[in-house]
């Protein structure tokens, strides 16, 4: 289990498994410049560097995918290493050149072959080996899923170059959460690993003054930390006065609602019951150059009923998309004449 773990995490995270190992008992609180700097000390590793990091809820340890500058030779890797100021080993998972070469081979033995097929045209037959395909295909696409990372924030002004701002971190760490079925220490992980600078010491901070804190209150810190001071009257009042700007597509204003709408909601300026209502309304007072679009959809009658954000989304992608159409060969019909 631990050598198919190994690949499939590597092809997830787009690194040779030749070059990596997984390390297992690794302790949930663990750094990852400790971690790091251990494995150094194994001199045939060479450079390490931390790729990814997964709460096993059995061990009630970590198992953390490293990447290492030389070859990774399981004859002459230890199965173990004593980190300093602890008695209890991490285990070194290293992948066997038999099992890269096996993996890079084409498979010799399908679930079904051509010849059993024609043998076996039987209908439970047929459907066996299917579903027997489709099981093993979701195990892995389930194995590689639960490796996915979070962006990388530090809190940093202003944002540094491949790292997230703080809006968009926040959106990819709620969805994690809310739909997740891994564990919360896994989840708790995931937003860990994904933090550096004044972020991670936010974090840190969280982690001494409750270990046991949810992942929620880990992105809730985050938050107060570093977004706006505004509260969710103020928030309320900057999107009532949100406007259609010159040459913005109805369909990208109402994108700018939507993420001014979602920051008023978390902060309590508005129930998200009243959500529906609100984006309609903003929509049809800011749109100050898209009139005929909001007459053909037929948006001021709907006040009473009003549509979620896709629906109005896709009705109103259609519309431009219509629209664009119409212009396009009016376009072709002028320089034809």
């Amino acid at each position: 289990m631990s050598m198919a773990q190994l690949h499939h995490w590597c092809k997830g995270e787009g690194i040779s498994p030749d070059n990596a190992l997984l390390v297992k008992d690794v302790p949930d609180d663990t750094e990852v410049s400790f971690i790091e700097e251990t494995l150094e000390s194994v001199k045939a590793l060479g450079r390490v560097r931390v790729r990814g990091r997964m709460y096993d809820p059995q061990l009630e340890s970590l198992t953390v995918l490293c990447e290492c500058r030389e070859k990774v030779n399981v004859k002459t890797l230890p199965p173990d290493v004593l980190p300093s100021n602890t008695d209890r080993p991490w285990r070194l998972v290293g992948a066997s050149a038999e099992q890269t070469t096996e993996r890079n081979k084409p498979d010799e033995n399908p679930v079904l072959s051509q010849a059993e097929l024609a043998q076996t045209c039987a209908p439970d037959a047929i459907i066996r080996a299917v579903g027997e395909l489709m099981e093993k295909q979701g195990r892995f696409i389930g194995e590689s899923s639960a490796y996915r990372r979070l962006r990388t924030f530090s809190g940093v002004v202003p944002t540094p170059p491949g790292e997230e701002q703080l809006d968009s971190w926040l959106e990819q760490a709620r969805l994690m959460v809310e739909t997740s079925e891994r564990p919360d220490k896994e989840k708790r992980m995931r937003i860990l690993e994904s933090l550096k600078g004044p972020a991670s010491e936010i974090a840190q901070a969280v982690h001494f003054n409750d270990p046991d804190a949810t992942p929620q209150e880990y992105i809730d810190a985050l938050e107060n930390a570093f977004d706006t001071p505004e509260t969710g009257e103020e928030l309320y009042f900057a999107f009532r006065h949100l406007c259609q700007k010159p040459r913005e597509k109805l369909s990208e204003f109402l994108k700018r609602i939507e993420k001014a709408l979602n920051r008023v909601v978390q902060r309590g300026g508005l129930p998200a019951s009243a959500a529906n209502g609100a984006r309609l309304e903003q929509l049809i007072k800011g749109a100050t150059t898209s009139d005929l679009m909001l007459l053909n959809l037929r948006l001021r009658e709907r006040k009473n009923s009003p549509p979620n954000f896709l629906q109005l989304l896709n009705e109103i992608r259609s519309e431009e998309g219509y629209e664009a159409s119409l212009a396009s060969y009016a376009c072709v019909w002028t320089t034809g004449h």
